[in-house]
């Protein structure tokens, strides 16, 4: 019996060294290895804090910034990265920080960033922890095989002759919009203060609603409103200190994103359900994007005689979820930048309707008149440029990987600076906090020094590039031609400059415009 005793005795014993011995290699030893490694190849940066990093400086400076807001002239870097600009300031283009336990190193060189890119095996995207797992979802949050399945039974989602089919939704969107924006205007005076911002939200979220969900538009318009209810959650557990374990307590908001969670669940389910319903009876419209993804999935299915080669029903769940936090979010603030610099720079707005005026009239834009409206395309692409709809990307090294002079151990992230990229003026030239969208005539391949489009990325770049980017443009510019055909506008001076990252660029204080009419 003693023997039994002193065998549990001394396997208790082993495994807590074990588990204290993991605890300080994750916490301390490991991470001081990787800091040697790096300073070993020349890389600068802060000395490593246990556990914490560099995280506690990372949310002060960036709490500060925020507090109040800039002029329009000024660069919005500090503003919107404040440590991530303070530690290339303070060791150079070759540093790193502390991501908590975690370096992270900047890479600013063009090459290696179209390496990281194109190397999507061994620089991969950090899985989603605690509570982001709610918003980041679908293709955008999986990796190797499983992401090339859902890739290929996407990509006829967003082919371009769905999206001709989906313009008529645009369409009637942006038109509901500006039909709200000719009644504010015309009750006393042909020009009228309006904070377009909260508008452009809702012109996004409602042409979504209507491409994704087609005839099921109002009830996708309600899943579309719950997720930004919970976007709204989740921004402030982010923004608060972290306690390990919050998440599952049964306070009043918790229970509430729990139950969020279940109505979105259910509720997209339910009108799947529907269309598989009707497609099994031959009176499915498939031309809207989840009507598309259903007939692409089947198919897939059908081919290979295998459901594992397509998606269940939950993972369609999750696609849809996607929809809206990749489509929504990067096409209103693409929308709302681009108006507050055409508020600013007149000239070119009159450029901008000038030429939609000479393409459509008074009539309603088409499909192939957008795809001819090379100034307003100019002027996306340099609004995205100095407005990135994600101002920064992540990745993990998985294995001991090689990468231009670098030697970079698993465990180590990257980060690829897009907003530091985009205003590089080694790139760009000394002009390059300006907004001069001649830079883009020639096109993306030749606006930079060294003619490397792996400069400009908005939409990312390489194999992983946005899958809905043709979607985002072709709504944008809808947008903004039938804005211009009947308004012309420029800044407030109540308008506060106030760029701030919530997952995107957005408007920190909203986008106030005098609107005219025409």
């Amino acid at each position: 019996m003693e023997n039994i005793y002193s065998l549990v005795a001394g396997s208790c014993v082993f495994f807590l060294l074990l588990l204290v011995w993991k605890m300080l290699n994750s916490a301390w030893l490991k991470p001081k290895r990787l800091e040697k490694c790096l300073r070993a190849q020349g890389l600068t940066g802060n000395p490593y804090r246990l556990l914490v990093g560099d995280m506690k400086e990372y949310l002060f400076m960036l709490k500060e910034a925020q507090k109040k807001p800039i002029s329009i002239s000024d660069d919005i870097v500090p503003r919107v990265t404040p440590f991530f600009a303070e530690i290339i300031n303070k060791y150079g283009n070759n540093s790193f920080c502390w991501f908590g336990q975690n370096p992270l190193v900047f890479l600013m060189d063009p090459e290696l960033v179209k390496e990281i890119f194109v190397k999507i095996n061994r620089f991969q995207k950090p899985p989603a922890k605690g509570l982001a797992k709610l918003l980041q979802t679908g293709l955008i949050s999986h990796e190797g095989e499983k992401w090339k399945k859902h890739r290929k039974i996407l990509n006829p989602v967003f082919h371009i002759q769905k999206l001709k089919h989906m313009v008529p939704a645009f369409r009637l969107s942006v038109s509901e919009m500006l039909s709200e924006w000719e009644a504010i205007v015309s009750r006393e005076r042909s020009s009228e203060e309006l904070d377009v911002w909260p508008h452009i939200q809702r012109l996004t979220s409602d042409a979504l609603s209507r491409t994704a969900f087609g005839s099921s538009y109002e009830e996708g318009r309600k899943i579309f409103e719950l997720l930004k209810e919970q976007t709204g959650y989740v921004l402030m557990a982010i923004r608060s200190v972290y306690l390990p374990g919050w998440r599952f307590l049964p306070t009043k908001k918790n229970m509430r994103m729990k139950y969020i969670e279940k109505l979105i669940q259910d509720s997209i389910r339910e009108i799947i359900n529907k269309r598989l319903k009707a497609m099994k009876e031959g009176k499915a419209n498939n031309d809207d994007l989840l009507g598309t993804l259903l007939e692409s999935n089947q198919k897939e299915i059908q081919i290979n005689g295998d459901k594992r080669y397509g998606m269940s029903i939950k993972e369609v769940i999750e696609e849809c979820k996607f929809f809206y936090s990749a489509g929504q979010e990067t096409t209103s603030t693409l929308i709302v930048w681009t108006l507050i610099l055409l508020g600013r720079h007149q000239d070119w707005q009159s450029r901008a309707r000038e030429e939609v005026l000479h393409h459509f009239g008074r009539n309603h834009p088409d499909f192939e008149g957008l795809n001819h409206l090379k100034t307003v395309n100019m002027i996306f692409n340099e609004t995205m440029r100095l407005y990135p709809p994600v101002v920064s990307l992540i990745r993990k090294v998985e294995e001991d990987t090689k990468i231009g002079t670098l030697h970079l151990p698993s465990g180590v992230m990257v980060t690829l600076p897009i907003i530091l990229l985009h205003y590089d003026t080694k790139t760009w030239g000394e002009d390059a906090k300006e907004f001069k969208p001649e830079r883009f005539a020639e096109g993306i391949s030749n606006a930079s020094k060294g003619n490397n489009n792996a400069v400009f990325l908005p939409f990312g770049w390489g194999p992983r590039i946005c899958i809905g980017q043709n979607f985002a443009m072709v709504e944008a510019k809808m947008a903004l031609a039938m804005i211009l055909q009947r308004f012309s506008f420029h800044l407030s001076t109540s308008y506060s400059h106030a760029p701030h990252n919530i997952f995107t660029l957005q408007p920190q204080h909203g986008a106030h415009l005098i609107l005219h009419k025409l």
